[in-house]
């Protein structure tokens, strides 16, 4: 079993970015306030939020700012990745229907740690909603170690009755 693996530090480069998209539903916010137990009726009651200065219901600040993680999680740096720290300003709402571009872009690194500073942003259209910046420890190409081969590979026995590999 080969373990999944993003970036390794010394991939990294000044300048680097990666993206990840959704659009935000009537769902997703449901359940963003489930899950944080975040009931305020800016997000969930259309009335309460029809005489609140944004004039409708928005999605939890929050819920548009995890979008970073993913990119964090998932593209870049990738699996192994640890978030170490992430500063973020809210600019503007985002609201049910909207699509939610999260990107983060290496601006600086620093190998004595094993970290790399990126820029985030969130945007809808061409609106940023959020920006900010965060830390990420990265794992190193030296300290990666191959996958330990299970007993039976190791072994050479399959995990078929009555096979046995060569």
């Amino acid at each position: 079993m080969i373990e999944p693996r993003g970036c390794f530090f010394e991939d990294l480069t000044i300048g680097m970015s990666a993206t990840y998209a959704k659009t935000i539903t009537d769902a997703d916010i449901q359940s963003f306030s489930s899950l944080s137990g975040d009931t305020n009726p800016l997000h969930l009651d259309h009335q309460f939020a029809a005489a609140s200065v944004f004039g409708s219901r928005i999605a939890h600040g929050m819920l548009a700012a995890s979008l970073l993680s993913t990119v964090f999680g998932t593209k870049l740096p990738g699996p192994g990745g640890i978030y170490i720290s992430q500063n973020i300003r809210f600019r503007a709402p985002v609201r049910p229907g909207e699509t939610v571009v999260a990107e983060a872009r290496v601006v600086a690194t620093d190998g004595k740690r094993l970290r790399a500073t990126f820029a985030c942003s969130c945007t809808v259209d061409t609106r940023v909603v959020i920006e900010g910046e965060a830390v990420i420890q990265v794992p190193s190409r030296a300290d990666a170690r191959p996958a330990k081969p299970t007993t039976e590979e190791a072994s050479g026995l399959s995990l078929i009755p009555g096979a046995v590999t060569a």
